[in-house]
């Protein structure tokens, strides 16, 4: 037999099989029929089918460069909105209750979480589906006042969203030192124009990466088009106003000068209105979105900057974080559309 060195490793792909023994070994749900990974991420994602028909997604947690899943959260919050009516994919329990399991892989363990199946077909670009999404968003901010759970182990603020990936980002291997300066630089003229406005801000529960493909459609018993929620995983107590922007900034073309186009103003507008439909919108919410656009880059950037173990040095080359770099700049002085 061959003895391998003790190797260390960042992050493993448990195959689909092994993914279903653990299920089937932990969950009183049956024989699993079909396991395989469905996407590599953040986490890694595995669609199930049970033997009885019914569907599952899993979810294998990995270490964030902020630090630990926030699992305890967000199971927590997510069987909270579950019970308060919300549309949300919940964690199914396992056979003695826990909202995960703990698998060990040679990175040492890490959860692996359960939730129900969504049915339903991505959100497409009509005015329904926009605005059921910013109402969907809205109910899910509402429905989570009261929450009496674990207390999440980040908040979507500042020093989570700005502060922390601008540190990874400025360890980045593409880095140089001039990009380290003008992103530090960047950051701190962001982060003194937030630190201004926050005692005006909203804070709510938030998703934490509404930005139009983290909710299904389909259509309520009136023919309402309704948005049901996933992804939890960014989840946690936070700014309005930020949680509002990841939608404008998911769909703004990355070039300097770009602007939304006449559809995706549309879209915009809508969104806006399916929120302000169940919540009311301060002003002052409203015109800190823009601001935020930037710190949203700062926060996926860090995120990338912090898996170069996972995901390689060339994910991000130094020619990208300079055109970036112009594009936030100019995101700085970008008013947010009405």
């Amino acid at each position: 037999m061959t003895v391998f060195p003790s190797i260390d490793i960042a992050q493993t792909t448990p195959t689909g099989g092994a993914i279903a023994r653990m299920v089937m070994a932990h969950y009183a749900l049956g024989d699993v029929a079909h396991c395989v990974l469905m996407r590599r991420g953040f986490n890694q994602v595995y669609e199930l089918r049970f033997a009885d028909g019914r569907q599952a997604v899993a979810r294998l947690c990995a270490d964030r460069p902020r630090g630990a899943p926030n699992t305890a959260y967000e199971t927590a919050m997510l069987w909270h909105l579950k019970a308060a009516g919300a549309p949300v994919a919940a964690p199914l329990a396992a056979r003695d209750g826990a909202a995960s399991i703990d698998l060990p892989l040679p990175e040492g363990p890490r959860p692996l979480v359960l939730f129900e199946h969504l049915p339903g077909e991505w959100p497409g670009e009509s005015v329904p589906d926009t605005e059921a999404t910013g109402r969907g968003l809205a109910l899910l901010h509402d429905l989570a006042q009261g929450y009496a759970g674990p207390p999440s182990l980040y908040q979507l603020d500042l020093p989570d969203l700005l502060r922390a990936p601008l540190q990874q980002l400025c360890a980045a291997p593409a880095m140089d030192d001039g990009l380290r300066a003008d992103y530090s630089a960047l950051a701190g003229r962001l982060d003194a124009r937030i630190t201004a406005l926050r005692p005006t801000l909203t804070r709510v529960a938030c998703h934490g990466d509404c930005h139009g493909a983290n909710n299904f459609m389909t259509d309520g018993p009136d023919g309402t088009r309704v948005a049901s929620f996933f992804d939890f995983d960014d989840t946690g107590p936070g700014l309005l106003a930020y949680e509002l922007c990841v939608y404008l900034w998911n769909n703004l073309p990355r070039k300097v000068d770009g602007v939304l186009d006449e559809a995706g103003l549309t879209r915009w507008r809508h969104y806006l209105a399916g929120y302000r439909s169940v919540r009311p919108l301060a002003q002052a919410d409203v015109d800190a979105i823009a601001a935020f656009l930037a710190v949203r880059q700062f926060w996926i950037m860090g995120e990338t900057a912090g898996r170069y173990a996972t995901w390689g040095t060339q994910t991000m080359p130094t020619s990208q974080l300079r055109s970036v770099l112009k594009v936030m700049e100019y995101w700085e002085s970008f008013k947010t559309p009405e």
